[in-house]
């Protein structure tokens, strides 16, 4: 079957890209390692060369190290992205990259030093609409919103024609933003990112010349742009990393040997982009059994806090040793 594809297109040049969201977490803030590539950031990323990478991990691991001199921990492989037109112009003859994305974390020390060019930056200046640590986010109201339910609304053309084989355009906005009485689901965020990439309400749309959003006079800035497909494979590594938390303890592979409740707490708001309340996240804490007291206290302002560390006999304990935060 390979051979006989081959022979049918054999003028189709096709490149494997692979690219890394390295998630990091400092002063309460998630950041997302990108270097700046003209005016617009890129995530570490580089084409697979099988003649000197073994496996997909070990070329990905060794891209991140040469551009950002930075060593990886934990490494997930995300999802493979193949769509044309994403950053494809009509006549481009340049291979069509098939992009494999990666989730990475890693812990941020004071005293690293990262080339020139390359730094670690809060993952909700591109995705703003994300973060309800402080409340509902203002720019849902006040920029995406309007405008999305505008295009929901629009039933013209093949847009009513794929409405009727799908789900309609209003009942994604409900599912994907919480509205009409819908819940708000912090996984969602690769969903929402796709349906306003579709609304053509985007940079990326705009860049990637996207019909719907040629319709448009001027739009307002929803989060910053990255390079090609990197802020879509963004989305996709905030969605995992939001659900693993609650199944899986990769929550301290971003803290750092000893911390304090407050911090472990802060740091998952700081991933899943909304608030708990202090006193049942320290009861579920407890409940899971995922840390356990070191017996020292961190010099604080105020009282003594409490050190405690990652407890790991609980991975051989039960199956699904996370953080199970209720929904919004």
């Amino acid at each position: 079957m390979p051979r006989r594809a081959a022979a049918i297109h054999p003028e189709t040049p096709i490149e494997i890209g692979l690219a890394a969201a390295v998630v990091s977490v400092e002063r309460g803030a998630p950041q997302i390692l990108v270097a700046r590539d003209g005016d617009i950031d890129v995530l570490p990323s580089g084409s697979f060369d099988p003649l000197h990478h073994r496996t997909l991990d070990i070329g990905l691991r060794a891209f991140v190290t040469s551009q950002t001199e930075l060593g990886l921990g934990y490494v997930e492989q995300l999802y493979t992205f193949g769509d044309r037109g994403r950053h494809a112009l009509p006549g481009d003859a340049a291979p069509h990259v098939v992009s494999i994305g990666y989730l990475a974390l890693t812990r941020l020390h004071g005293d690293r030093k990262l080339p020139k060019g390359v730094s670690f930056r809060p993952w909700y200046h591109y995705f703003p609409w994300e973060d309800w640590r402080g409340g509902r986010p203002a720019i849902l109201d006040a920029a995406v919103l309007p405008r999305l339910l505008a295009w929901a609304d629009d039933k013209s053309g093949e847009a009513a024609e794929r409405d009727r084989r799908a789900l309609a355009r209003q009942e994604r906005v409900n599912l994907c933003f919480g509205t009409d009485q819908s819940p708000w689901d912090e996984e969602k965020v690769l969903d929402r990112y796709e349906l306003l990439y579709e609304a053509g309400l985007l940079a990326e749309a705009v860049r990637d010349g996207r019909e719907t959003a040629h319709k448009y006079e001027s739009l307002p800035p929803l989060g910053e742009a990255l390079a090609f497909d990197h802020r879509r494979i963004l989305a996709t590594a905030m969605g995992r990393l939001r659900a693993k938390l609650k199944y899986r303890p990769v929550i301290f592979e971003l803290m750092p040997e000893t911390f304090t409740l407050t911090a472990l707490q802060q740091t998952v708001e700081a991933i899943s982009g909304r608030h708990l309340h202090k006193q049942n996240f320290r009861r579920l804490v407890e409940g899971t059994a995922l840390v356990e007291p070191t017996g020292r206290l961190k010099t604080t302002g105020g009282r003594p806090a409490a050190l405690f560390r990652f407890r790991r006999e609980v991975l051989q304990e039960r199956p699904a040793p996370g953080l199970r935060v209720g929904a919004r």
